[in-house]
């Protein structure tokens, strides 16, 4: 197994002959809109992709969203989504989603109904697992979607767990489950009002003492919403004592995962 960072939520999988493409944010820096009001107003995203993604998205078999309705544009956004229509890749998504996606003229490919079975998935199963993309107020505004656990012939399983904040569902799925690698939004995002819409410091560092596996941390410096750096990451982990397993890749960098 092979995992790049692209950037925010943006990775490429590579599981053995498949290259999959997950939640495509492919917007020039500023092509996007702020995310806060009153407490910055920069553009997204923030930064550009890096050196050679494009390269590495002309190997793409397929796509894999967690995510996309009420203007998550950080995990779908119109360059993507044009980059995905002209080459009719195979979208893998939710049934919640796949209508949404048809309408924008994609190859979609819906998973069966019911969270938690497994499905089948490219010679594998894949089960979906409940966010929570925030709570309260700005909890019921938001869309919440799923996160995947990938279990394929001779590769670790995975859990991409989507936008979420840790909950007891998330938590209670990774003490049975124990996926091998996990992926897991770390940028502490959160609008002018309202608590983080997903995990921050303190829950990837308590996802990552729950985890039996290595942890990657994504969704960071990207977004003008997502505070947490990959700096300041890296020195809680230390002193956490997990730095051991917690990987904060930079944008571009290729991680081997056997």
């Amino acid at each position: 197994m092979k995992i790049q960072q692209i950037r925010n939520a943006t990775i490429i999988l590579e599981l053995g002959a498949h290259r999959i493409l997950v939640d495509p944010m492919l917007a020039r820096k500023g092509a996007l809109p702020s995310l806060r009001v009153f407490m910055g107003r920069q553009r997204n995203p923030t930064v550009e992709l890096p050196e050679g993604a494009r390269e590495a998205l002309e190997s793409i078999t397929h796509c894999l969203i967690t995510h996309c309705q009420k203007g998550h544009f950080d995990h779908l956004d119109r360059a993507g989504t044009r980059w995905l229509r002209e080459r009719q890749t195979p979208v893998i998504c939710t049934p919640h989603d796949a209508a949404h996606l048809e309408k924008l003229g994609l190859n979609v490919q819906p998973l069966p109904e019911g969270h938690g079975n497994p499905k089948p998935f490219l010679g594998g199963v894949i089960r979906t697992v409940r966010c929570t993309h925030g709570e309260g107020v700005v909890g019921r505004l938001m869309e919440h979607g799923v996160g995947y656990l990938i279990e394929l012939p001779g590769e670790p399983s995975l859990y991409l767990a989507g936008d979420t904040i840790l909950t007891s569902t998330v938590s209670d799925f990774v003490l049975q489950h124990q996926p091998q690698v996990s992926v897991v939004p770390a940028g502490g995002a959160r609008f002018d009002v309202g608590g983080d819409i997903i995990m921050g410091l303190s829950d990837v560092l308590e996802f990552t003492r729950l985890s039996r596996g290595i942890v990657i941390a994504n969704h960071l410096e990207a977004i003008n919403h997502c505070p947490v750096t990959r700096k300041e990451l890296a020195s809680a982990a230390v002193e956490a004592g997990v730095a051991s397993r917690l990987l904060i890749p930079g944008d571009g960098q290729v991680m081997a995962l056997v």
